[in-house]
């Protein structure tokens, strides 16, 4: 599967962004903050990187879409872009 050169750059930076919040949540248990605080850095982190997974899947279901537009054979299997999704669903 391709992704396009826009589509690539806003996944790494939600990746980034994600890397970023995982140090951030290391560093706040290594100097013993509250875990309420931990928690809702943790479930920013996660809703960062599945935000990036669903952002690969739907440039999948975007090529099969246009694929079949043009009368064309999708490239991408729709059945495992579908397992993609169940994954982080």
């Amino acid at each position: 599967m391709e992704i396009d050169d826009e589509t690539l750059s806003g996944v790494i930076k939600r990746l980034r962004r994600a890397e970023g919040q995982i140090r951030g949540v290391i560093a706040m248990l290594e100097s013993g903050r509250d875990r309420t605080e931990v928690v809702t850095q943790l479930a920013a982190a996660s809703r960062a990187l599945d935000r990036a997974g669903f952002k690969i899947i739907a440039t999948g279901l975007r090529q099969c879409v246009v694929a079949e537009q043009e009368g064309e054979e999708p490239t991408v299997d729709v059945a495992q872009l579908e397992k993609l999704f169940l994954s982080l669903a």
